[in-house]
């Protein structure tokens, strides 16, 4: 689940907070009651899980999912 960022125009107070993607912004500061702005933020890499789908990545990218310079031994390396 998303963290976002918020700032009260009012007193200034800024917060984070948990929430789906799906969920409304929220509009009122925890600590005043005043009206409140997400604000874009400059980190939140996206990280992406998973692996190659059990197939070796050496004919495609020259090396496995491990950094191994040869095909790994089974369906994901296990490394």
């Amino acid at each position: 689940m998303p963290t976002y960022e918020y700032a009260c125009e009012a007193c200034g107070h800024t917060f984070e907070h948990s929430q789906s993607i799906a969920d409304a912004p929220l509009a009122e500061c925890p600590k005043c009651g005043g009206h409140v702005k997400r604000l874009i933020s400059s980190s939140g890499g996206v990280i992406v899980k998973g692996g190659s789908g059990g197939a070796c990545s050496l004919r495609d990218s020259g090396s496995t999912c491990c950094g191994l310079g040869e095909p790994c031994s089974g369906s994901s390396c296990g490394r």
